[in-house]
């Protein structure tokens, strides 16, 4: 069973919350993980901002912070993604696209690195952008990544 809940910390920006859940379980499924509890707390800047400080010593607000409970390929995967409302509507503005676009994106990102993805060398980051793609796609959503 997958087990996906969505908390709501901040009041910048309206929620899918369906939309959000089926993002995680549309990467959770296609990536073959069969039993996961992932919860995503959307925060706003300060929030995520002090969580990006303590966890990876960066002094800003960003889009998406994992944190993994399980390692890949367990029986169970299990983790927690926190993702920064501030971020997500601030890079929609800009681009022209929906919010809502905005944040399945970081969902989707955050399950992957969940799934072992990572983004740390380029070869890497073109597998991730390439998935990240995928399951928009899935999801009918516009592809909003950025290489």
């Amino acid at each position: 069973m997958i087990a996906v809940s969505v908390k709501n910390q901040q009041e910048l920006v309206e929620l899918d919350y369906q939309g959000l859940k089926a993002a995680a379980k549309a990467v959770l499924e296609g990536e073959g993980v069969e039993a996961a509890k992932v919860t995503f707390a959307v925060m706003d800047d300060a929030t995520i901002h002090m969580l990006n400080k303590r966890h990876l010593n960066h002094d800003e607000p960003t889009d998406v912070l994992t944190f993994p409970y399980s390692v890949p390929g367990v029986k169970k995967l299990e983790g927690d993604i926190a993702i920064g409302a501030g971020v997500a509507k601030r890079e929609a503005d800009e681009r022209g696209h929906p919010v809502h676009a905005e944040l399945c994106l970081y969902v989707i990102h955050g399950c992957l690195h969940l799934c072992g993805y990572f983004d740390q060398t380029d070869r890497d980051k073109r597998k991730m952008r390439a998935k990240e793609r995928e399951y928009l796609g899935k999801l009918g959503l516009p592809d909003i990544v950025e290489d």
